[in-house]
């Protein structure tokens, strides 16, 4: 049965009010009003609480976390009814961990080197809800340009991301393996991929540095409409892990597919290249039913995400607990213990 008891009461302060009069009867009226408004009764006329929304820090317009995101977004949090993700797009993994520490948001996409390299105040805040998918390091240029390997960048313009992204952190990391140093051997440009491919495309740039899932649509709506190729970058995954620093061990040896871009010259060839985890991350302190919700919906999500996010498709139940270096958060581990074998 409907609990009727504010409705009542807010109608005996009109007639009270109306009878003594210390104030007119209409501001009364104006005041049981607002606070019926928020008072929602569901279709059993049981009290229903307003839309919570909760931040979801992604990344540059563009990028494969900015449309995960979008995707994920559309997923029913059914252990969190009346939760709704609010996307905010960023510069990137480092820029999102800041957001996460602070509050801004309560759930971000980042490296697992970004992580481990992070250094802000908040850092044992962090825990992580899902090992997601690799990113793969591209340093895409023009299909005739003289680049063979990173060294040959030596005295030109390369778009490096944006300052506090994932993509900036690895690529000073690969410009050092290669010998190169990345404040004065270079001329770096902090741009997203999608302004990056712009100035590639305009003669602004000579290579840019991109850091993401495979396919990235910002790649692939370049090589349709430009010329370009991916340099090799796999002979610099042994000095990337032997370098000092956090997060070098989390970079692996990879190969970006044959086709995975159609268009990227020469057509049908495999790139050998270098890979990173990302984590779904979030604060210690964000309530376990709101997380254990989100895990659910990203396990289950797989393969309706996977049809637009290849990477995605990795996601599963055997990879996704592996997220060095953060530990689960309660909310996850109750997720992943719930549907153990």
């Amino acid at each position: 049965m409907a609990d009727t008891s504010i409705p009542a009461r807010a109608g005996a302060a009109v007639r009270r009010a109306a009878r003594s009069r210390p104030v007119p009867v209409v501001v009364v009226l104006l005041l049981v009003a607002a606070g019926l408004a928020g008072w929602q009764l569901s279709a059993a006329g049981s009290p229903r609480p307003a839309p919570r929304e909760v931040g979801f820090a992604t990344g540059v317009p563009g990028g494969v976390y900015d449309l995960y995101g979008q995707l994920l977004r559309g997923q029913p949090l059914g252990a969190a009814p009346g939760t709704r993700l609010r996307l905010d797009n960023s510069e990137g993994s480092v820029d999102n961990l800041e957001r996460v520490v602070a509050g801004r948001d309560d759930f971000a996409i980042s490296t697992a080197d970004a992580v481990t390299s992070f250094e802000g105040p908040g850092k044992p805040k962090l825990r992580a809800i899902a090992r997601l998918y690799d990113d793969y390091l591209q340093l895409v240029v023009p299909a005739d340009s003289p680049v063979q390997k990173v060294a040959d960048l030596r005295g030109l313009r390369v778009g490096v991301g944006q300052a506090k992204s994932g993509v900036n952190l690895v690529t000073r990391r690969l410009l050092g393996a290669a010998g190169l140093d990345p404040d004065h051997d270079i001329a770096g440009v902090g741009a997203g991929v999608v302004d990056a491919a712009g100035l590639l495309q305009s003669g602004q740039l000579d290579a840019f540095f991109w850091s993401g899932g495979l396919p990235t649509s910002a790649v692939t709506n370049l090589a349709g409409r430009y010329p370009i190729r991916i340099v090799p970058l796999a002979e610099l995954a042994e000095p990337l892990q032997r370098q000092e620093g956090g997060g070098a061990a989390a970079y692996r040896a990879a190969t970006i597919p044959a086709n995975t871009y159609p268009d990227i010259r020469p057509a049908g060839t495999t790139v050998p290249t270098v890979a990173v985890p990302n984590l779904l991350v979030t604060r210690d302190d964000v309530d376990p039913g709101l997380v254990q919700a989100l895990t659910r919906a990203v396990i289950d999500s797989r393969d309706t995400i996977g049809a637009q996010v290849h990477a995605a498709q990795l996601v599963d139940l055997r990879t996704a607990v592996y997220t060095d270096p953060l530990p689960l958060h309660e909310g996850a581990r109750r997720y992943y213990t719930s549907v153990k074998p």
